[in-house]
């Protein structure tokens, strides 16, 4: 059985290892010291989900300044486990998470072209995109989704999530956007 929990100190290897099991198709392998930085400076949010005792997944949720936007960031599955539901569960663990923070009605979230086909099942819509923005052949696409707290917006009931996507590996990122 699958379970989501906070992201402890001890998961950190494993994380690293799903990063790298994504590699080079879903994130840069230049990008694995930003990524090892932000999981040993964690202040904010992170999730696992586990099954039998292994992590299996991880994504996290930060506030942005504006106190009304929640930003989706490092979110990953393991390699031979995409297309399982696990991402979907991911997702809805941190809108829901988004949700229950006050004042949010925007959530932020960076990914590639390989997997935004993925968050628009779940309502977020594409504002920006920037060619190899995360490294050779992975572009960068911002997406937003506009939620209403308390409310079953996109991506929050499990009986209408998307199952079996092929952009599992949930590749969402934290950065500022240099230009537009």
């Amino acid at each position: 059985m699958d379970a989501v929990r906070p992201y402890e100190a001890r998961d950190r290897e494993a994380c690293l290892a799903l990063f790298d099991g994504n590699c080079p198709r879903f994130f840069d392998p230049s990008e694995r010291a930003e990524y090892e930085a932000f999981l040993d400076g964690l202040d904010w949010p992170y999730q696992v989900i586990e099954r039998d005792g292994r992590v299996v997944a991880c994504g996290g949720h930060t506030p942005e300044p504006d106190g009304t936007t929640v930003s989706l960031c490092w979110g990953m599955v393991e390699a031979r486990l995409h297309r399982a539901g696990l991402g979907a569960a991911l997702t809805q663990a941190r809108l829901a998470a988004a949700r229950a923070r006050p004042g949010v009605r925007t959530v932020r979230l960076e990914t590639s072209q390989h997997t935004r086909g993925f968050y628009e099942r779940f309502g977020f819509r594409v504002v920006r995109v920037r060619a190899d923005g995360f490294g050779p052949g992975i572009d960068a696409c911002e997406m937003r989704l506009e939620i209403a707290q308390g409310s079953d917006q996109p991506g929050t009931d499990s009986s209408t999530a998307p199952r079996g996507s092929a952009s599992n590996a949930r590749v969402t990122r934290l950065r500022p956007w240099a230009g537009t």
